[in-house]
């Protein structure tokens, strides 16, 4: 796909992705995100030639006007939609896939100096929520999601969730919503409260001699745990 095929795609995923965008005049002044694109679109094609001063200059240009630091040697892939995008850093050797959303203050960033790939990769329909670190040469699976504010340094396979600091893998996802994060599981919420029924149980066995109930119980409560152990991503 050519250059400007792209830019004018870029432009139009805006349209088709943000339902609070009611006309050209709210997309020239109020989308950071597309125009933080068409300087990297352009910076990208340039490096791509070879050139390694004025697509660092270009980029240089569009993260002062932006706030978003794209490195011209990212590769980024079609209709990506960078949403109110301040803050986003893309590193040098990121790879991001087509169909992706990526929140603000995100950023896929490298954990070593060394050359060679050193950031991320993401695949196809991937979802980024609002300030998630993505650090190092991983991949994160075609339609998962990341939580808002999760520390990602390990694999997240296809359709999981990942969530926390450090973000842990779940293989629950729900349906093909962008990323609704009411309903984003809490893992330390869930194992906290499996704790806490547990003690209950040992309290009121040791309080009434009741070992029947405590069998019964502590059956109910290994469902529980071997399930939340099953919605793992090990």
């Amino acid at each position: 796909m050519g250059l400007f095929a792209l830019i004018k795609e870029d432009f139009q995923t805006v349209r088709r992705n943000d339902p609070a965008l009611h006309s050209a005049f709210e997309l020239i002044f109020n989308y950071p995100g597309v125009w933080a694109l068409l300087f990297h679109r352009i910076s990208h094609w340039l490096y791509k030639k070879g050139l390694r001063f004025l697509p660092r200059l270009i980029s240089g240009i569009g993260q002062f006007l932006t706030a978003v630091d794209i490195h011209p040697g990212a590769q980024l892939g079609r209709r990506l939609f960078i949403d109110h995008a301040t803050g986003v850093v893309i590193g040098e050797t990121s790879i991001v896939g087509d169909d992706v959303l990526i929140y603000q203050q995100v950023t896929l960033g490298g954990v070593s100096l060394s050359h060679g790939k050193r950031h991320p990769t993401i695949e196809d329909g991937v979802v980024i929520g609002a300030g998630a670190k993505v650090l190092g040469d991983i991949t994160i699976g075609k339609d998962a999601k990341i939580g808002a504010n999760s520390v990602v340094v390990n694999d997240v396979g296809p359709e999981c969730t990942a969530v926390g600091v450090p973000a842990h893998s779940t293989k629950r996802i729900d349906g093909k919503v962008p990323l609704s994060h009411n309903i984003m599981p809490d893992i330390n919420k869930e194992l906290f409260e499996y704790l806490i029924k547990r003690i209950a149980v040992l309290e009121h066995t040791l309080q009434t001699g009741d070992c029947k109930m405590m069998e019964k119980k502590d059956h109910e409560l290994e469902e529980i745990y071997k399930a939340f152990l099953d919605s793992m991503d090990t």
